[in-house]
């Protein structure tokens, strides 16, 4: 509970998503932070008696606690990056320097595309991350530098979220053929000359007012565009526009928030934090000869089986025996429904295989720039024998594989079960005559 001398804007935390600022006597401001929970997450700092002693510290010089409240989790995100690099707090940048934030940048192209870059890659092209406004040098390669982020997970995440609203590229120009984000609705269609630089830019200048905290400024813009559409008879246009509306003013962010973000602040965090009761998936392939090929995914959930999360997959593209290919394609049928209904985010995905299957799918979600921690297992003589197979550089992956290695194989055990089965039903009915 958080008692007197404190003083709380309105008397009250709200139990709703927004950022919150800690200040000392001398009215400085300590710290910023986003929450999904207001209420709960500051009252977490005066509940917790194990403290760190640089989060202790920074408890007892606070006064005075404010709070902007947001819409969603995702325009906290948002609001926390946009203050902590105005305002500069003290806690925030002692928490690790600038150069290791990392920061959302729209690069100045034909066809301007959001990367991600920490600190000490920006200074390389003269940006200094904590400045308000870019140097003429910075100009040439940049339309605007966003950040610093807290957690570089949550970005990444913030960007898939809203790309269905607000759809840029990340491929080539008039390439040969389509790109797979194309396919998938993603993309405007750079690669295929479907929009024009015109066009394009405006799309661009949306994204960078949302980063802004502009979402009210898209949401009238497009509703005017919607309008004139509809006027026009362009009716498909206007049912599109009117969906991202729809989609801008109802975001659905629950998870976007990691462990990463729960932890209390100052300590320095990296890599992967899994959390074995969540959603842990599993992926295998099964053919005979390379007949039949199909694969499937298991799903257990407070370290249980979730059977009504399972899926099958019957192989579409591959020819053959190719396990490799097989597995990219799952992957990536997989990962186009992520954070539909029944296709939320994993905690971790588990492979049966070894390090070329891992590597495929490893390239996979680089190209599509997600961050889901995964672990192959290669097949020993007993289960005793199984071998991990993960970034071994990662040192928080690595702990987790041991800590986890025996629910990891649980899941691989019952997807190898369900993927046998699958393939047998389906050869059967291929040789029924």
């Amino acid at each position: 509970m958080i008692t007197d001398p404190i003083k709380i804007k309105n008397g009250a935390l709200p139990d709703g998503p927004g950022v919150y600022f800690y200040f000392d006597k001398a009215n400085q401001l300590l710290y910023v932070g986003k929450a999904t929970s207001l209420k709960s997450r500051v009252g977490s700092y005066f509940s917790n008696k194990r403290l760190d002693p640089r989060i202790s510290e920074m408890v007892s010089h606070i006064i005075r606690i404010d709070y902007i409240e947001t819409p969603s989790v995702l325009e906290a995100l948002v609001l926390e990056a946009n203050q902590i690099k105005a305002k500069k707090p003290k806690y925030n940048i002692l928490q690790r320097d600038d150069k290791s934030y990392l920061y959302l940048c729209i690069t100045n192209e034909d066809f301007p595309r959001p990367v991600f870059l920490r600190g000490h890659e920006l200074e390389k092209f003269g940006v200094k991350p904590f400045d308000k406004e870019l140097s003429r040098e910075a100009k040439k390669k940049f339309l605007r530098v966003f950040g610093p982020y807290t957690s570089g997970v949550s970005l990444k995440r913030a960007l898939e979220l809203i790309r269905p609203m607000i759809t840029w590229s990340m491929c080539e120009p008039n390439a040969k053929r389509a790109c797979f984000d194309y396919q998938l609705k993603k993309c405007p269609g750079v690669c295929v000359g479907a929009i024009s630089k015109k066009e394009y830019r405006h799309t661009i200048k949306q994204l960078i007012q949302f980063f802004e905290g502009k979402k009210t400024a898209i949401v009238r813009d497009m509703t005017k565009e919607m309008n004139a559409a509809s006027r026009a008879l362009r009716f498909e246009a206007a049912a599109l526009l009117r969906k991202k509306i729809f989609a801008l003013e109802h975001i659905r962010d629950v998870a976007l928030l990691t462990k990463e973000d729960y932890a209390l602040p100052i300590e320095k965090l990296s890599g992967d934090t899994i959390d074995f009761d969540g959603r842990i998936e599993a992926y295998d392939n099964s053919n005979i000869s390379g007949t039949s090929p199909v694969a499937s995914m298991t799903v257990f959930l407070d370290g249980k089986p979730a059977k009504h999360l399972y899926r099958k997959f019957k192989i579409k593209t591959v020819v053959g025996a190719n396990d490799v290919a097989t597995m990219e394609e799952v992957l990536r049928r997989r990962l186009a429904r992520l954070g539909t209904k029944g296709w939320e985010r994993p905690e971790v995905m588990i492979i049966d295989g070894g390090e070329p299957q891992v590597n495929r799918v490893q390239e996979v979600l680089d190209e599509l720039h997600l961050e889901i921690p995964i672990i192959g297992i290669a097949k020993g003589f007993d289960r005793k024998q199984d071998r991990l197979v993960f970034d071994r550089t990662n040192k928080d992956l690595a702990r987790a594989a041991v800590r986890g290695k025996e629910i990891f194989q649980r899941v691989r055990d019952e997807v190898h079960r369900f993927a046998i089965t699958f393939h047998r039903a389906r050869r059967s009915k291929n040789f029924l005559p």
